[in-house]
């Protein structure tokens, strides 16, 4: 965990910089006085994030760094391998025989995947009785599903609103467009329309650039989330009757001790008090 939260600062604090030095440089090349030859070729950079203005510097390109961020981050939480591992039902039917339900949960406690939260939250909630325990189960599960659910639902909120963003940007430079129209007598130059143009087509170009893969890669993480919680409620449900068999065998196993000290109790003599050893009552 700690390690994941290191990984997640350190690439927050890189991509934080990287925007930084990107809106400086922006902001330096587009304001300063320097002519750009007509014949000059331009380098992507100066396409299709100068041209873009403040839109795309202090809007759309911190979005497309999030949605990277956010996209690493789920590819690295969201995987069989930490939420389902393989064999992991095996492994805990193999602990409840050897050490029972009671100790189980002290075993597996530290883990993070879905059915080993699922069983100690069981545990902990069913005191003894499998039909709460099961219903426990299914609960802590729907509970993780929906968390994760929630967690992806960032980046489908960003691939919606990325498209919203790059036609704002597209509505701002038609409107600067017509506003150099305006200020040239309904006669300007191609250099002076130049501007608003590559504000309409720049950051619409930005927007679809995080829209698409933004948008697939939800889609991607929502089947993956439904499909690992499916294969979690199958292996669930093969654990669930070997913590019912424990928990029966446990149960029998006290009833003979239970009888055994009433049986104990009960063989003590006791004094009988005969209705002839009572005073008379006159």
């Amino acid at each position: 965990m700690r390690k994941s939260f290191l990984l997640k600062t350190v690439f927050l604090v890189v991509a934080l910089a990287a925007v930084l030095a990107v809106i400086i440089v922006a902001m330096h090349n587009s304001f300063s006085g320097d002519a750009v030859e007509a014949t000059q070729t331009q380098t992507f950079f100066e396409q299709f994030v100068i041209a873009g203005g403040p839109i795309v510097w202090f809007v759309l390109l911190p979005m497309s760094l999030v949605t990277v961020f956010l996209i690493v981050e789920h590819s690295l939480t969201i995987r069989r391998k930490k939420l389902l591992p393989h064999d992991n039902g095996k492994n805990i039917v193999e602990t409840i025989q050897q050490f029972g339900p009671r100790q189980l949960t002290a075993r597996i406690a530290d883990r993070s995947d879905f059915v080993s939260i699922a069983v100690v939250k069981a545990l902990g909630q069913g005191r003894d009785d499998w039909f709460r325990m099961r219903s426990a189960l299914a609960e802590s599960l729907q509970e993780q599903v929906s968390q994760l659910a929630r967690k992806i639902e960032w980046v489908n909120l960003i691939g919606n609103v990325s498209p919203m963003v790059g036609l704002f940007g597209t509505v701002f430079g038609m409107i600067k467009l017509f506003n150099a129209i305006v200020l040239a007598g309904g006669q300007p130059q191609p250099a002076q329309l130049a501007e608003g143009i590559s504000v309409a087509l720049v950051t619409t170009f930005w927007g679809l650039l995080i829209a698409i893969p933004a948008l697939a890669v939800h889609g991607i993480f929502q089947n993956r989330i439904e499909t690992l919680a499916n294969d979690a409620v199958v292996v669930a449900e093969n654990i669930m009757p070997e913590i019912r068999r424990s928990l029966k065998k446990h149960s029998q196993a006290e009833q003979p001790k239970q009888k055994q000290t009433i049986h104990e109790l009960g063989g003590k003599p006791t004094k009988v008090i005969r209705e002839s050893s009572l005073p008379s009552r006159g």
